[in-house]
């Protein structure tokens, strides 16, 4: 195991953050506009954010970079400011982490799909590369490949996370299937696990995509396929449309009241993705304290 990781979870449960859109778009951010813009132009409302996570508790905080390679930036004609936007976005939450959290950098998925053409194995392992290098190059303590849905995809960038030398988590999405427990492509949590090891993920595991209830379950098969460490961040239940905005229902004392039974399926980091926010953190930190943790 990753000596970071061992020293991490050897105290405990991990407690991460919660989710980055739904904050920056209280703060302002237009649906549709891209995030990661706002580390260049709002770094002060980004740096906000990363601290209220801090504030709350969470020990491990993300960056705004999901949407930070080459190929999702360009949607946005960011493509030409990759280094600036990866570079400031780590330089944002170290500020905010301080000496009281960690930071690893979060990598989302390239947005093209490997089963119908849209990219190679090859581009994609390109502008993996290049984003967690530089990702590397800013400083931050680790990478997050998260919102995953193609296992083919996950793996390639969990290969090229590992070449930077610093620990890796990666993690998928379960949302399809009857039981709501395959990943869109039909991977079972079992293969996930034992796929994204063999790639030389430090740490496994499922976020967005469903509720927390959903993910007891999937947490305990993943515990049980593999000797990593278990990542879980679940939704704030599933969001309904109000006047075209997503809103989500659950409230932070109903989301974290699955914290025990997530500790007792084997999770060692906890926090939480859409609709989360630091409240949640907080929640959870209560919850983890009535069970000993």
């Amino acid at each position: 195991m990753d000596v970071l990781i061992e020293q991490l979870t050897s105290a405990g449960v991990v407690v991460t953050d919660g989710a980055w859109a739904t904050q920056l778009h209280q703060l302002g951010l237009p649906v549709g506009q891209c995030p990661e813009r706002w580390n260049l132009e709002h770094p002060d409302r980004v740096q906000q954010v990363a601290r209220a996570y801090v504030e709350a508790g969470s020990l491990v905080i993300l960056t705004n970079t999901f949407g930070g390679n080459r190929l999702s930036l360009a949607r946005h004609g960011l493509a030409d400011q990759i280094r600036q936007v990866n570079q400031a976005g780590v330089e944002i939450s170290l500020r905010a982490a301080g000496e009281q959290a960690l930071v690893f950098a979060s990598v989302g998925p390239s947005g093209k799909m490997l089963l119908t053409g849209d990219t190679t194995p090859e581009e994609l392992q390109s502008v993996f590369e290049e984003q967690c290098q530089l990702l590397a190059d800013a400083g931050a303590d680790g990478i997050v490949i998260e919102t995953m849905s193609d296992l083919d995809e996950a793996m390639i960038a969990v290969r090229a996370a590992k070449a930077t030398g610093l620990p890796v988590v990666a993690c998928m999405v379960f949302a399809s299937g009857r039981d709501k427990d395959r990943t869109l492509m039909g991977n079972t949590p079992e293969q996930v696990a034992e796929s994204l090891a063999a790639a030389g993920a430090d740490v496994v595991g499922a976020n967005c995509g469903q509720g927390i209830e959903g993910f007891v379950p999937i947490c305990r098969r993943l515990r049980a396929a593999t000797d990593r460490p278990v990542w879980i961040k679940p939704n704030a239940g599933l969001p309904e449309l109000v006047d075209g905005q997503p809103q989500y229902r659950q409230t932070p004392e109903q989301f974290a009241s699955y914290t025990p039974a997530l500790v007792e399926a084997g999770a060692a980091f906890l926090g939480g993705c859409c609709g989360t926010t630091p409240d949640f953190i907080r929640a959870v930190w209560s919850q983890l304290a009535q069970i000993g943790q």
